[in-house]
Parts: structure tokens; C-alpha cells; sequence
């Protein structure tokens, strides 16, 4: 699916961003209007915000479509992760299945249905001239390799479905799960939170909050750095090696998986020095290889390579 990413890429610059604006405004805006006597449940809110900006990241104009696609993958997880440790009986499911299965059935079904739909329309809207292109979201991104002139580059209706899943699934809880770390992180180290705003209320800064120039606010990119670096949203990676491989003074055989916890190299004092367990965002000032000594794949907050999490390509 090397492809179907490289392909993608471009739906996840700061212009075709800008849509995201639009839902941090409605919260902020949300927000303006709560009692001030009751407190905002931050959590929640996050993932409220996540679902509504990766939504129209995912699917732009099918906007309202691909709220009701999270809703089911939101449902579809709950029963996922409710049952993942369940011991089954080896061909028990042929003969009986529980109503927690039939129901996940029900939603995978569900949900195939309704990213084919959207994906049909596209394509008959090309087809009657009534759009130009398969659209520049994430969805618009696949269907063009959908239909790449080289076979061997396609990729199926199915591989869509699962891409678009995937998508949901990872940016969604690794998101929202950055966003309120950050909030946590800033409300203790208050001095952090006041070099953040005063940068972010600059006059010069103005037309960087509108998402144009976003990316030149070190402070904040600092803060998230040094978040990412504490609470990583991947706990674990796991590769295979697909041959004999040679990991330092370790061989590993082929076709075993390696499990890599980011979290064990985020804490390595070697790397970061000895307040590697203390929130400072100081350390990344002098960029990414300055603060890990030169050994960039320290840092893995999103993994690395080609399958890494697509979350780290909006930032």
C-alpha cells in the first residue's frame, strides 16, 4: 500500500488543511457559549474534534457521509477491543456465533456499503463530466490509484475500504490522545503554556493561527515534540523480517516479528540526557538531531518507513 500513501500525500498539505480550521472554530465557538460554573470535559471534546476534522480530511464534500462511517468504526471498536481476549474454541464460530459477532458482522457489512456508495458516486460523477477528478481528499487520493493506468499499481475496492479504516482508526485515537496530553502537560508546566500563547498572539504569528504558516510556530512544534516524546500514541511496532537479519550484536532468523516499544527509546537517558522523565521542550529548540545526539530514529512517535501511522504525515 507503499503506493495508495505516496499517492495521498498531497490531500495532507496545510492548503487542502484548512478545512480543519473550520472545526476548531465550531468547538472554540462551542465553547463560548458553556457555563462558566461547569467544566468542559476536555476528552471529550478532543474526540469530537478529531472525528469532524478527519472526516473532511477522509471524505471533503462526502463530509456528513464520513460521520456516519466513524460512528459504526467507533461502535465496531468498542466490540473489538471488548472481546479481543476472549478464548474461542476452535471451530466453535461454524456452529454458534455470539451477538457480539453477529453485530460486528453487521457493521463491517454496513460499513463496506457505505464507503462503496461514496466511491460509486465519485466515479459516475467523472464518468458524466459532472466532476473533474475524483475529488483532492483522502478518498479522492485512493480512487486515482484505483484506477492508475498500470495494473500492477491499482489497488482494489477492498484495499479502499481498508485504507479508509485504518485511517480513521489510527489518526482518530492517536489524535485525540496527543491533544489531551498536551493540554495535561501545559496546565502543570504553566511557563510553557505562556511562551505558547504569547508566540501564538504575536502580531507576526496572526496569519500562522489561520493555518497558512503554522508549521513556523517552533514554540508549539517544540511542545508537541516533547509530548510525543512522553505519551507516545503507538505503544508498540512490530515488523517482520522477511530474511536473516543483523540488528546490532543480535541476528534475527526470517520470518520473525520484532517488537520495538518507542516508549523504552523515548526514556533512554543515553539518548536524551539525564532528565529524560521531565517535560522540556527546551530540548528540541536545536531540531530533531540536535535533540537525540544524531540518532534520529530515536524517535518514533508514529513509527518509521513507509507503513508508518498517517497521522505523522499532517504534521
Amino acid at each position: 500500500m507503499v503506493k495508495a500513501k505516496e499517492t495521498s500525500q498531497p490531500c495532507f498539505s496545510w492548503r487542502e488543511l484548512k478545512a480543519m480550521i473550520a472545526s476548531v472554530d465550531s468547538m472554540l465557538e462551542r465553547w463560548g457559549y458553556h457555563e462558566k460554573s461547569k467544566e468542559i470535559e476536555i476528552s471529550k471534546e478532543f474526540k469530537l474534534l478529531t472525528s469532524d476534522v478527519i472526516s473532511r480530511t477522509a471524505f471533503g464534500s462526502s463530509y456528513l457521509e464520513g460521520k456516519n462511517i466513524f460512528e459504526m468504526l467507533t461502535k465496531l471498536s468498542v466490540l473489538i477491543a471488548k472481546n479481543a481476549f476472549k478464548i474461542k474454541l476452535f471451530g466453535l464460530e461454524k456452529i454458534w456465533r455470539s451477538n457480539d459477532e453477529i453485530e460486528s458482522d453487521k457493521i463491517e457489512q454496513s460499513l463496506r456499503d457505505s464507503i462503496v456508495s461514496m466511491v460509486k458516486k465519485r466515479e459516475d460523477n467523472v464518468k458524466t463530466g459532472k466532476a473533474e477528478n475524483f475529488g483532492s481528499d483522502f478518498l479522492g487520493s485512493l480512487l486515482k490509484v484505483h484506477h492508475d493506468l498500470d495494473p500492477k499499481s491499482r489497488i482494489s475496492v477492498d484495499d479502499i475500504v481498508d485504507e479508509c479504516k485504518v485511517f480513521y482508526i489510527a489518526g482518530h485515537e492517536t489524535t485525540s490522545s496527543l491533544l489531551g496530553w498536551i493540554v495535561v502537560l501545559l496546565s502543570i508546566h504553566t511557563e510553557w503554556q505562556e511562551k505558547a500563547r504569547k508566540r501564538c498572539f504575536n502580531s507576526s504569528a496572526r496569519k500562522s493561527r489561520r493555518g497558512e504558516g503554522i508549521a513556523r510556530l517552533k514554540i508549539l512544534s517544540m511542545i508537541v515534540n516533547e509530548a510525543l516524546r512522553l505519551y507516545s500514541p503507538v505503544v508498540h511496532i512490530s515488523r517482520r523480517a522477511h530474511r536473516k537479519t543483523k540488528l546490532g550484536k543480535y541476528e534475527v532468523p526470517a520470518n520473525v516479528d520484532v517488537n520495538i516499544s518507542p516508549l523504552s527509546l523515548h526514556m533512554n537517558p543515553k539518548i536524551w540526557g539525564q532528565d529524560v522523565q521531565i517535560f522540556n521542550p527546551q530540548r528540541f529548540a536545536d531540531g530533531l538531531g540536535k535533540a537525540t545526539n544524531g540518532n534520529l530514529i530515536a524517535f518514533l512517535p508514529f513509527g518509521a518507513g513507509p507503513r508508518r501511522v498517517w497521522l505523522e504525515l499532517c504534521s
